[in-house]
């Protein structure tokens, strides 16, 4: 995947994007879909028990033998992984080396781009201003930003934050991604959204944003009068103890180590400079961060820092808001594992074997993330890399199916990339 397709991780090609939203509308006029999920639309998180005799440790042991496979027979120039359970980081280190042609080694303190990971961040603080009073879920965004136009009418008087945390903004698909890559200033993306056709009313159906979706940076400063970065990082990455996590290009650069981003060319990974593009929208796809950072937020993300993430404030975020039947499809596990999918606020909620995931993924130019959480099993798993690559995509599944007690399949077909490149 380019650049010119990147950080959606939500984005399909133009043929599934109109058959998902010809089905999203046939189901909506059916009133199969509800434009408002609720948390009985998949599995509690106790409803189904943990096996027996789960043995998380070996999951770790798991990680540690396929991980070098992965950056060898895969050809991954870099990989990092973290595993926790409960409170307890499992695993958290990384393969291969920073950049193709050197030799500084990636570990668990390596940094990488989280891209559209970042949405979780996003709806964590929002969800702690909503605690805190600053903000409601249903507050209209144009109460505090009355530049904002969107269509016709008086939609932009209708959009509320869970509306835009759950990418029900009623804006095509993607809106403006394309000119936000060309660099154009969000500034004036945000201007024009008034001249875009919607594709239905406010809150009546889901269409992933990553410019809209960033409207949250502007609602903070309205009602905080500070930075959106400034309070993630006051409220989020300092008391959860995510050392290494940082917003924007400046910052990653700066990483005592960081995984530069890689591109093929000629059949061979050349190493780029991070694209500026999407840290411009640092809600959607602004966040820097470690697998040692990311063992820390998702440990928080489980309820093992109430301190920090109450659990009521991670029951709201992680509650499904619509459905979202394209993520059925793509790659194998996601058509064999997954029974149903939806968008809560900046996660992904997955029916996952009968299990509730949480679940997001990512990618931008250079780099590919993705993280679940199986809040039945207080199990939390991050896999980051850095080229353009589906190579490591299912690494995650494998260690859930593990956790799960579920038949062995072989998400990562390692020994037939083995012997591709033994050919070559």
């Amino acid at each position: 995947m380019t650049g010119a397709s990147a950080t959606g991780a939500g984005r399909a090609n133009a043929g599934t994007r109109l058959l998902a939203v010809c089905a999203l509308l046939a189901l909506a006029a059916g009133n199969a879909l509800a434009a408002a999920a609720t948390a009985n639309d998949i599995p509690a998180a106790a409803s189904v028990a943990a096996p027996a005799d789960a043995d998380y440790s070996a999951i770790a042991t798991l990680v540690e033998r396929l991980g070098p496979r992965i950056v060898g027979d895969g050809n991954v120039p870099a990989l990092a992984v973290a595993v926790v359970h409960r409170d307890q980081v499992l695993f958290a280190d990384g393969w291969g080396v920073t950049q193709v042609g050197r030799r500084e080694q990636v570990d668990g303190d390596t940094v990488f781009r989280l891209a559209s990971l970042s949405k979780g961040f996003a709806a964590t603080l929002a969800a702690q201003l909503v605690a805190e009073g600053a903000l409601r879920w249903d507050t209209h965004a144009a109460d505090h930003l009355p530049a904002l136009k969107l269509g016709p009418g008086a939609a932009a008087q209708q959009l509320t934050v869970e509306e835009i945390l759950s990418h029900r903004v009623g804006l095509p698909f993607n809106t403006f991604d394309r000119l936000l890559e060309q660099d154009e200033p969000y500034p004036l993306l945000i201007a024009k959204l008034d001249v875009v056709k919607p594709l239905c009313g406010v809150g009546d159906c889901y269409a992933y944003q990553n410019v809209a979706f960033s409207l949250i940076a502007d609602l903070t400063f309205a009602v905080t009068g500070d930075f959106y970065s400034h309070q993630v990082e006051r409220k989020l990455f300092h008391p959860l103890g995510m050392y290494t996590a940082t917003f924007g290009r400046d910052a990653l650069e700066a990483s005592a180590s960081w995984a530069r981003p890689h591109v093929k060319r000629r059949g061979k990974w050349v190493p780029v400079r991070p694209k500026e593009t999407y840290y411009r929208i640092p809600p959607a796809a602004g966040v820097n961060a470690s697998a040692r950072d990311m063992a820390q937020w998702m440990i928080a993300q489980l309820g093992f820092r109430p301190e920090v993430l109450p659990p009521a404030l991670l029951e709201e975020i992680q509650r499904p808001r619509v459905q979202t039947r394209d993520q059925l499809g793509g790659s194998s596990w996601r058509r064999e594992r997954l029974r149903d999918a939806y968008y809560a606020l900046g996660w992904r909620v997955m029916d996952y074997e009968g299990h509730k995931l949480v679940y997001h993924a990512g990618a931008v130019q250079g780099y590919r993330a993705m993280v679940g959480l199986l809040p039945d099993q207080d199990l939390g798993v991050v896999v980051l890399w850095s080229a353009e690559t589906g190579v490591p995509g299912g690494l995650m599944a494998t260690l859930l199916d593990r956790a799960l007690g579920l038949p062995v399949r072989d998400w990562l077909q390692l020994d037939r990339l083995r012997a591709l490149r033994s050919r070559k």
